[in-house]
């Protein structure tokens, strides 16, 4: 059975998103601070957690950060009442895997929800290491590095940049990326996001050869002649 956490103070939203995902494959852990969550995941891992920013006791970007400095691998939506540009970057590049602002629409939660779970510790059947010039990704263990030196890189980094590498030389689309790196429901996710990542990206590897533009269709990873 899947176990989904509501880390949200508003205790008639918790219950009602209780309500919304009440699901006989699914135990809904309701928690109303970073305190509980903290007590909750230290009981044993959720399989997804919904987390609001704005906590009675803190930020969510401080949970969601000491998720991200764990294994990494808990699906986290963030549910905020913020909708502002800076606060969509801040929450994707602290590894939110998805974002979405109150008030929204329960089936459109619901629908989140899911593509999240089934993707879950989805992880393309190929090698874990890649290596291209002076560039080492181990993405089994999440280390990268640049002429020997690590590299740390967001969740949402890291999915993008797989999909990049294990696609050398191939033109992905804008909605391809959208739809494999946040969720089923990419025509609500701003498209900026996506914009602010591949730069984060780019800067982070120095890879600005190799991270192409396609003007008017999406990205790509250049091959290069001694590839």
């Amino acid at each position: 059975m899947k176990q989904v956490m509501i880390v949200e103070d508003d205790r008639n939203l918790n219950q009602g998103l209780c309500l919304a995902l009440k699901d006989q494959e699914l135990q809904i852990v309701p928690c109303f601070d970073l305190k509980s969550a903290r007590k909750r995941l230290a009981e044993g891992a959720a399989d997804l957690i919904l987390l609001d920013i704005n906590l009675p006791d803190g930020s969510g970007l401080e949970l969601l950060r000491e998720i991200e400095t764990g294994d990494g691998l808990i699906p986290v939506i963030l549910l905020t009442a913020n909708d502002t540009e800076m606060d969509v970057v801040m929450g994707l590049e602290h590894g939110a895997d998805d974002y979405i602002t109150k008030p929204f629409s329960l089936a459109i939660l619901r629908a989140r929800v899911n593509a999240q779970l089934r993707r879950e510790l989805t992880r393309v059947s190929k090698t874990s290491i890649i290596e291209v010039d002076d560039y080492r990704f181990d993405f089994e263990h999440m280390a990268f590095y640049h002429a020997n030196i690590s590299v740390e890189l967001s969740k949402t980094e890291q999915k993008l940049l797989r999909l990049l590498v294990e696609n050398r030389g191939t033109t992905l689309s804008r909605a391809v990326l959208l739809d494999r790196i946040w969720t089923d429901g990419a025509d609500y996710v701003d498209e900026n996001a996506l914009s602010v990542t591949v730069k984060r990206l780019r800067d982070k590897l120095d890879a600005a050869r190799y991270i192409k533009t396609v003007y008017g269709l999406g990205y790509s990873w250049v091959v290069k002649r001694d590839e």
